[in-house]
């Protein structure tokens, strides 16, 4: 197969992993009501890859990052002439998607600093003797200099 064939498969699926996994997880931050959660953000990078290695995989080889290129390398699955266009596509694909979806959700966006994991207990799981914590739930908490 041609390597101009591989390397748009590659693109495509780098894309897709990236704007599939990434963007569900934004979403989850953006959205914290949305309730996709954990599972929802590892459900979409799950899926993504493989809807993506079904689609594309019998073309690229399905690596989508540089670091399964460089570990196939190592193993001696890929050859050493394609990793200089391999690795390098994949990053700067996932860079320019990843950088759309911070321009798209920019105005809905959290510092990481500002965000903490909140933990609830219901009446339920009192009288139950659990305690239910809200993974993937993200609050806003006001920086340290504005508590003063």
């Amino acid at each position: 197969m041609k390597l101009i064939n591989r390397l748009s498969a590659e693109a495509m699926g780098t894309f897709w992993l990236v704007f599939g996994g990434c963007g569900s997880a934004v979403l989850a931050a953006a959205f914290p009501d949305v309730g996709i959660g954990l599972l929802g953000v590892s459900l979409a990078f799950g899926l993504t890859v493989l809807t993506m290695a079904y689609a594309v995989g019998h073309v690229s080889g399905a690596h989508f990052n540089p670091a399964v290129t460089v570990g196939l390398w190592a193993g001696g699955r890929f050859p050493p002439r394609d990793i200089a266009p391999y690795a390098p596509l994949s990053a700067s694909s996932s860079r320019s998607i990843s950088l759309s979806i911070r321009y798209t959700f920019s105005s809905r966006l959290v510092s990481p600093a500002s965000l903490r994991l909140s933990s609830r207990v219901d009446s339920q799981s009192r009288e139950a003797g659990e305690l239910r914590l809200g993974w993937g739930r993200f609050a806003r908490q006001k920086p340290a200099a504005d508590r003063l």
